[in-house]
This record gives C-alpha cells, sequence and structure tokens, in this order.
C-alpha cells in the first residue's frame, strides 16, 4: 500500500498461543499499525505509515511482546533473511517424531522459521541470518538423529539415486523377518513344555528381537528429556507386563505393536506414492537440438534461446513456442480438461503437456526453474507450510494430550491402592499399563496433514491448485463467491458487432477515428476495434494522446480533438447522446464536442458460467455476486442471464476494492467472501479477499502471487469443484478425528475400569492408525465430483 511501511519480527522462543494473540491484539491496538501474528513460524508482520517513527513502533511492540512473555529473543528479519532452503529427510517414517523436529529445529538460534511435511518429507528451512551455518546444520542432524536415528537430511540438489537407495526394501524385509523369528520363539515358549527359567530367557529373547530397538530409543529420548513419546510408553507398557508376570502378553503386545507399525509404515508409503503420482508432471529430459544433432540432456539443463524436438508421447519438458509442426496435446495433468489440445506454428506450449501425434520443434522461452511444471509443484509441495486451523489444533493437542494421558495412568496405577482397601497394585498398575498403550495420538498426527495433503493433490489433478491447507479449509467454508465479469464470466475475447454512427458520419469514417485513437492501447477491446477495421493506422495522424482511467482516451487527429470511452466519459464531457440499449461494450466517440457514434463489442458468456452459479448455489454458497467496469444495462443483463445474486457495475478498479470490502463487512473467519477474478487487473482485489482464486491463471505470474486459488483451466465451474474438494477433505479428516478419539476415548475408559486388556489397546493404538491412513487416502480420489 502506498506510504505504508512494512518490518518483520522474529519473536524467538514464542511457545504460548495465547499470548501470541495478545501480542497481535494489543500491537493492533497501537495508532495506525496493523499486526499480523505467525505463532508457527514466531514471527510478527507490521505495517504503519511511513510517516510514524518505525523504530518507535518497534520499541512499542518489543515492550507488548515482553510483558506477556519476558524470555523472547526478539529481532527484526531481514530481506536476506526471505532465502529458503529445502531438505529432504531420508528415512522420516513418524509423523510425531516430525512434529517434534519441527518445533524443536524452530527454536535454534540461526533458524528463522522451518516447516516440515511428513507427507513429502521435505523440510523447508529460513535461516535467520541469510544462510546456514555449519555449525546449525550439525545442530539440525543432531535434532533429528535424536527423535528418529536412521533419518538423515540430504540437500533437495542431491541425486534421484541417492534419495532412491533400496534402504526402504531392506528395512522392511528386516522388520519382517525379526517379527516372524520372534512370533516362532513366543509360540514355542508359549506351548512347548520346558523349565520356567528356559521359557523365562526365550521370552526375554523374543522380546527383544521385536523391542530392542524400541528399548534403545526411549532410553536414549529419556537421557535428552524426551519422556512422552510412543517408544516411552510401550517400553513402559510391555516392562510392566513382565513385571506383573503377564510374560506371553507382554511380548504379544510389542510384537503386535511392530506389525502394526509395518503396517502403518506400508500404509504412509502407498499414501506418499499415490500423491507422488498424483505429481507426476516433472519431464524426465529434453531433445535438444544442436545443428542437425539431437542430443538428450536434463531439463535443467536448457536455457530460453535453445530449440528442442518433441516427439509423439513425450512430455513437453520447458514452456515454449512452436516453430514447426502441428499436433495434439494431453494437457489433463496441468488443466484438469478431458479433450486434447490443438497445436499448431506459432502457439504456446507449456511444461508437462505431453504430445500426442507429430514431432513438433520448439523454442524454450523460459528456464527450468521458472517453468509452468516446476511452478505448479513449488506451489503443491509448499502447500503444507500454510497449514489449517485444524492441523493446528491438532499439533496443539497432541503436545498436550500426552503428558496428560501419562498422568492419568499414574494416577489409575496409584490412587485406588491408597484410597480404597484391597485395591490391589498389580491389578491397577496393570490397568495403567493398558492406559498408556492406548494413548499415543499418532494416528491424528499422521493422518490429518496426509488428508489435506491428499485433497490438495487431488485438486491439482483437476487442474485446481490450492496454496495451502488453511485455504482448502477456507474454501469448505465458502459463504459468498463474488466474480469479476470480463474474462471470468465471460471470454474476455472481444468481437466488433455493430458500427453504428451518428449523423453526418459515415461507418467507414466512424470505424477509422476509432481504429486511430485506439491504436496506442494494448486494452483487449483497442485490438478487436484494430482488428475490424483491419488497416494499417498511420500514427503521424495522432499528435496527442491521453488515457483516463475508468473513461476512455483523448486524442488529437487531423480531425481535431477525438474523445473515445464509456457512456461516464461522454457525460463528464457533456456531449449529447443517446445511451445504447445492447448487450455488450460500448465505445462512443465524439469529435470537436459533437457525438460521431458508437461501436458495439461483444464479450461471450462462457458456456459453463451459468452452471457454475447453479453449482454453487446448490452447495449452500448464500450469495453470488458480480463485480464488473461495464455499464449497467451489460452488467445487469450478463446476471440476469446467469442467475446471480447481486451485480455492482461501472467500478473504477479501486471501486472494486470497495464494494468487496463492503461484502466482507459481516462476514467472519467461518464465512468467508471469496473473489474470482482473471488474475491480471484484478490482483488487488484477489489480494484483499480471504481467498483470492485466479481463473485461467496458467503461466501467468501476476496471477500466481496474487491469488490464493489457481485455477488452470478457463472454467469457472471449476470453482464449484474446488468447493467439493476442500468440502470432501474436510468430512474426511473430521472423520478421522471422530474415529480416533472415539475409539481411543472408549478404550480408555474400557482399560481404566479394567475391561480391556493390552491387545485391545494396540488395536486402539496402531489399528486406528492404519485405518485412518486408509480413509485419509479417498482425499486424493476426486473423480465424480
Amino acid at each position: 500500500m502506498e506510504g505504508q511501511e512494512k518490518r518483520e519480527l522474529l519473536l524467538e522462543g514464542l511457545s504460548c498461543a495465547q499470548c501470541s494473540a495478545k501480542i497481535e491484539a494489543e500491537t493492533n491496538a497501537l495508532e495506525g499499525v496493523t499486526a499480523r501474528m505467525n505463532f508457527a513460524t514466531q514471527t510478527l508482520q507490521l505495517e504503519y505509515p511511513r510517516a510514524k517513527n518505525g523504530e518507535d513502533v518497534v520499541e512499542k511492540v518489543r515492550k507488548i511482546a515482553l510483558a506477556h512473555e519476558p524470555d523472547l529473543l526478539i529481532r527484526e528479519k531481514s530481506p536476506r533473511q526471505e532465502t529458503t532452503e529445502t531438505f529432504i529427510l531420508e528415512g522420516l517414517g513418524c509423523a510425531n517424531c516430525a512434529m517434534k523436529m519441527e518445533d524443536r529445529i524452530g527454536r535454534l538460534s540461526g533458524i528463522g522459521s522451518v516447516s516440515i511435511d511428513f507427507a513429502t518429507r521435505k523440510m523447508k528451512v529460513t535461516p535467520s541470518a541469510g544462510t546456514l551455518s555449519r555449525q546449525t546444520l550439525e545442530e539440525m542432524q543432531g535434532i533429528i538423529t535424536d527423535l528418529e536415528p536412521e533419518t538423515k537430511i540430504l540437500s533437495e540438489e542431491s541425486s534421484l539415486d541417492e534419495r532412491r537407495q533400496p534402504e526402504k526394501d531392506h528395512s522392511v524385509r528386516k522388520d519382517v523377518l525379526l517379527i516372524l523369528l520372534s512370533g516362532f520363539i513366543l509360540l514355542g515358549a508359549s506351548y512347548v513344555p520346558m523349565n520356567e527359567t528356559l521359557k523365562l530367557g526365550l521370552f526375554l529373547l523374543s522380546y527383544l528381537l521385536v523391542g530392542g530397538e524400541i528399548l534403545l530409543r526411549a532410553g536414549r529420548n529419556l537421557v535428552r528429556g524426551q519422556v512422552f513419546d510412543e517408544n516411552f510408553l510401550m517400553s513402559v507398557a510391555t516392562m510392566g507386563a513382565f513385571l506383573v508376570g503377564e510374560y506371553p502378553e507382554g511380548v504379544a503386545v510389542m510384537l503386535f505393536y511392530q506389525v502394526g507399525e509395518l503396517f502403518q509404515h506400508l500404509a504412509v508409503e502407498r499414501s506418499r506414492k499415490s500423491i507422488g503420482d498424483l505429481m507426476d508432471i516433472r519431464p524426465d529430459y529434453a531433445n535438444l537440438l544442436q545443428g542437425e544433432e539431437v542430443r538428450r540432456v536434463l531439463p535443467q539443463e536448457v536455457r530460453p534461446g535453445d530449440l528442442l524436438m518433441v516427439k509423439p508421447g513425450e512430455r513437453i519438458p520447458l514452456d515454449g513456442v512452436i516453430l514447426s509442426g502441428t499436433s495434439s496435446a494431453d494437457t489433463s495433468a496441468l488443466t484438469g480438461e478431458s479433450l486434447p489440445r490443438d497445436l499448431a506454428v506459432g502457439d504456446e506450449v507449456l511444461s508437462g503437456f505431453i504430445n500426442l501425434q507429430g514431432v513438433l520443434r520448439m523454442k524454450v522461452e523460459k528456464p527450468y526453474g521458472e517453468s509452468t511444471v516446476t511452478k505448479i509443484l513449488e506451489l503443491v509441495e509448499n502447500a503444507a507450510g500454510r497449514k489449517a486451523p485444524t492441523e493446528n489444533f491438532i499439533t496443539k493437542f497432541a503436545r498436550y494430550y500426552t503428558p496428560a494421558v501419562v498422568l492419568s495412568a499414574l494416577a489409575i496405577a496409584f490412587l485406588p491402592p491408597l484410597l480404597f482397601p484391597g485395591a490391589e497394585l498389580s491389578d491397577w498398575g496393570y490397568r495403567a499399563l493398558v492406559f498408556l498403550v492406548i494413548s499415543c495420538p499418532c494416528a491424528l498426527v499422521v493422518s490429518i496433514p496426509l488428508s489435506f495433503f491428499g485433497g490438495i493433490g487431488g485438486a491439482s489433478r483437476q487442474g485446481i491448485l490450492v496454496k495451502g491447507s488453511n485455504y482448502l479449509e477456507a474454501l469448505a467454508h465458502l459463504d459468498q463467491v463474488v466474480f469479476d465479469k470480463t474474462g471470468t464470466l465471460t471470454h474476455g475475447k472481444f468481437q466488433v458487432t455493430q458500427v453504428v454512427p451518428a449523423p453526418h458520419f459515415s461507418a467507414e469514417e466512424l470505424l477509422r477515428i476509432a481504429a486511430h485513437v485506439e491504436s496506442q492501447s494494448n486494452h483487449p477491446i483497442a485490438m478487436s476495434i484494430l482488428k475490424a477495421y483491419g488497416q494499417d493506422v498511420d500514427p503521424s495522424k495522432i499528435t496527442a494522446y491521453e488515457e483516463i482511467a475508468g473513461y476512455g482516451i483523448r486524442a488529437t487527429l487531423e480531425e481535431g480533438e477525438v474523445l473515445a470511452g464509456n457512456h461516464r466519459f461522454m457525460v463528464k464531457e457533456s456531449i449529447n447522446m443517446d445511451d445504447a440499449k445492447v448487450l455488450g461494450t460500448v465505445v462512443h466517440l465524439s469529435v470537436n464536442g459533437q457525438y460521431a457514434g458508437h461501436l458495439v463489442i461483444a464479450d461471450e458468456v462462457k458456456k459453463d458460467s451459468a452452471e457454475a452459479i447453479t453449482q454453487l448455489k446448490a452447495l449452500g454458497i448464500r450469495k453470488t455476486v458480480m463485480l464488473t467496469g461495464d455499464r449497467r444495462s451489460v452488467g445487469e443483463k450478463v446476471g440476469e442471464l446467469l442467475g446471480l445474486d447481486e451485480i455492482h457495475t461501472e467500478l473504477l478498479p479501486g471501486d472494486k476494492v470497495m464494494a468487496l470490502e463492503k461484502l466482507m463487512e459481516k462476514s467472519t473467519a467461518d464465512t468467508p467472501v471469496a473473489f474470482v477474478g482473471d488474475g491480471i487487473n484484478d490482483a488487488p482485489v484477489l489480494a484483499r479477499s480471504h481467498v483470492g482464486i485466479a481463473m485461467g491463471g496458467l503461466g501467468s505470474d501476476a496471477a500466481i502471487e496474487a491469488a490464493d486459488v489457481v485455477i488452470m483451466s478457463d472454467e469457472p465451474l471449476k470453482v464449484a469443484t474446488a468447493v467439493k474438494i476442500a468440502r470432501r477433505t474436510r468430512r474426511i479428516v473430521w472423520q478421522n478425528i471422530a474415529f480416533a478419539l472415539g475409539v481411543k476415548g472408549l478404550f480408555l475408559l474400557l482399560g481404566a475400569l479394567g475391561f480391556a486388556t493390552m491387545w485391545e489397546a494396540v488395536f486402539a493404538d496402531v489399528g486406528v492408525t492404519v485405518l485412518a491412513v486408509l480413509n485419509a487416502m479417498r482425499a486424493m480420489n476426486t473423480k465424480g465430483l
């Protein structure tokens, strides 16, 4: 915003969500200051008038923050801190551990912010000093090794071969062998007659085969102060079973826990693979033309201006223009369109299209890092950094849930024997152990992010890019949808359909004057007038030229002063005229103050616009609105044709923002307002809305930058599809929450009352997690929506 200063503060050590909200509220109460707190990244964004003393504002904010959390380290983030580095966490298999890694790494002094996406195993780190030092990298690896010893940090640039080593297959085989061996020994010790000492030895051997690694992890974590995790809970529960003489049950619980963990691992890996397959649009190679020679190279090696050959069946590797050849392309992976797109010389092509027929020669226009495929993949993969309120709730819930359950287990074990005569410590201790086995929150911590990520991946398969799970959740709650007209509900492809001269002017003369006046404008209406004129324009005949935003053009030609613009322009300049009652954009002209006539430029309504409005209303969207700069008669006719609830016409760019803000006055976070625009002219409105949706924004940097959701095709109906996907994802998320908490709550109660054994406890822990992950995978299936 003009006249505004922006600064960002890093509040290291911010750990209290309630304090965070109070700091934001009190900072917003400062005169002229707007504050936005991000509790997850510990950052506070400030915006205030440039006339204010910035240092004074920052000092006041420091005092506010320290009043709530005295131990905070507060410093300003510099522009160079915005460089984000991406790493692959090879071997990451524990969602709960990933959450702890994110928390602990975020507290390191050299880290500005960190986000770990369990689904893709990607860790995005923003250093607080521009670059990551070796010491910080070592500290990060130390934290990761503490929590998951086999997990390694790899840079994103590491070769695919390094990431695809057969470690996982080897690890799965090893786990299966240990489980089978432990199971045979358990059966032998349970059913083959032998002395008690040998039997105990076999039970211990069977236990250590499947539980030794868990015991070691629990011990290491205990030394480091990491008490409340699944390793600790399983170790205490199963060792407790041994202490009370339940040897077979102690071994069996650990054995079935490991079986459940194996199934959970396989389910998560399958889910990750399914999401990866949805995103499998990255080209593997490019056929580089060097003279008559064709050389296969990596797409990253190709530079703008290079020539490529694309054979039938191959994926177009980079964005460019066709120089020779004709074909058709499968664009479904990018746009969700089922019908192939015809390609000819001069057409633009985007990376990720699949060439279906002829051989194409093309010139590359953008480097690989700026190609459409790269932007799409970055958007989808970065979406995990913008977490939905539900995800943040689960993260906070898990932080307090496990300690609360452990304390409850201690109370169950020791209070009844102390308070009630006849209550035995062994009986209540066993109940407490069952209680502990049930308590791990993995089902929620694993399945919720996978559900949101699956929803985002499925949406991208439909040609809908959602920048974060927070926007996906907002889409599910939409209350009002506001549309731009031109280029959104209509094609935005103008054509002159009528030339209506006033007396004393001919149609040819009127079109010639209009073409000369519009010749220096790049507006689509001007292009349509020049196309209709069909002749060369002599620029020497234009001696003065002025564009007046929201009105039209004033120019001086050999005929004199010419005005060309809308009805308001004629009224403003006191030109006597009759308003044309037609469906289309009207350009009025006057010469030397005398009305000369008008041109009618038609803009066809898209074939799916009416269906989009109908479906949105069927989904329960309370109000659909159109904002347009077009004149009232045109806007009202389009609105009536489509069945819109409200139409606002003759709006200047700034008026659209004001109209949207008025619609948003009574809305809340639970009833968000979306704005759907073409992503180029509507950037301010897209940015101001709760959810900005850019229409037909494929390849448009302006659209991708300004919007929260980008519909890559040119179909308004995809707005309704996005809402359906969001609502389906939300249903799956809440199914998992209700299922996990319901089952765990039931078994916690049964365990405390003595009706549940450790066998049921293992199902309530691992079984629920496996089922929740399998349910989360449904979010990826968006067919039929």
